[in-house]
């Protein structure tokens, strides 16, 4: 006789009536919302507070370990720096080059340019000063700040200048070529240009034809002068070109009072054409051909070349970027707070 307590046969005793849970199921779902559900979520959360804290740590650290090296570099940099070669004592000739373009900030900066040349002045071995210029010119306001200083230095120091001309001395290069007392070329080099420029471009033109229209507000009628995409007006490109010719007037007046009488001038000196270093020479913008090593051996009578130009080194460029490297971390790092987007 069946029990009437025990499962009709071929029905086990794990099943369930349709809709039910199966007893099985039922225990397993008390396992999941039981106490070692809780525990494994509660050690889940412990060990995610534990990997962002060690990646905390792990940031800090680095960021030390990052300010440390920077400081060991600029340390290596302050004492392993040295400006001038003071230790130079024997006759010799002192060089300091004016390369590339001449802008502020760049190696041929009037700070940098003039830096150098007041270390090549007052070394008391140094017989004489040679430029060595391979430029295509820049800006006439740095030039003008290194020709006036190689003026005052040599009239402090007694001392004579000479400008070696390599590949290009053109614009505001030769605007500082002519402080020298005498100026020597290649017979290929590229000397002159003397003339002032103001360049850029105008899309008034061609935004008639797209149908765009600019919007530039200004306080003050001529702020807008130069704009790209504003047209100009007779008046303000009158203005412009006056002051570009009181410019230019500087530079050729620069030019005459290095040059004196030795400039064979004519029409076209001054108008911005330049010349092979044998066409300077013929026209007096140069004073003859010779190298470096010739000037030092055959006219300042000092065969040893010291350089004083001031570059930086490897150690200062690489402690100039990682400085600003971490200085660009730490500004993010301040602005990584909550903000409104």
């Amino acid at each position: 006789m069946q029990d009437p307590y025990s499962p009709p046969e071929g029905v086990s005793p794990a099943s369930a009536e349709p809709g039910q849970a199966s007893p099985r199921a039922a225990s397993g779902a008390q396992a999941q919302s039981g106490p070692d559900w809780e525990r494994a979520t509660l050690e889940k959360l412990a060990f995610a507070t534990l990997h962002e804290q060690r990646q905390a740590r792990r940031w800090r650290n680095g960021l030390r370990l990052g300010w440390l090296l920077f400081l060991v570099v600029l340390a290596w940099v302050l004492l392993s720096r040295s400006a001038t070669p003071t230790a130079v004592s024997a006759p010799h000739t002192a060089m300091v080059s004016v390369l590339g373009e001449i802008a502020a900030g760049s190696p041929a900066s009037a700070e940098a340019v003039t830096v150098s040349l007041r270390a090549a002045f007052e070394d008391e071995a140094a017989r004489a000063v040679v430029l060595l210029i391979n430029s295509p010119g820049g800006s006439p306001v740095q030039a003008g700040m290194i020709n006036d200083e190689i003026l005052r230095l040599k009239a402090k120091h007694n001392k004579p200048v000479y400008a070696v001309v390599e590949e290009t001395c053109a614009s505001a290069a030769y605007y500082i070529a002519v402080a020298a007392d005498q100026i020597f070329v290649d017979k290929a080099s590229i000397v002159g240009s003397i003339g002032v420029l103001m360049d850029g471009f105008g899309f008034t033109g061609l935004m008639n034809k797209l149908g765009v229209e600019r919007r530039l507000l200004t306080a003050g009628e001529n702020k807008g002068l130069l704009d790209p995409f504003s047209p100009m007006s007779d008046r303000q490109r009158a203005y412009a070109q006056r002051m570009l010719d009181q410019i230019h007037q500087q530079f050729i007046a620069a030019v005459k009072a290095g040059r004196g009488d030795r400039l064979k001038e004519d029409s076209e000196t001054f108008s911005g054409l330049f010349w092979s270093g044998q066409q300077a020479v013929d026209q007096g913008l140069a004073d003859r051909l010779g190298s470096l090593e010739f000037v030092a051996r055959e006219i300042v009578k000092a065969e040893d070349i010291i350089d004083y130009t001031q570059r930086e080194n490897v150690a200062e460029r690489l402690a100039k970027r990682f400085g600003a490297a971490v200085g660009e971390v730490m500004l993010r790092a301040v602005h990584s707070g909550p903000s409104l987007r």
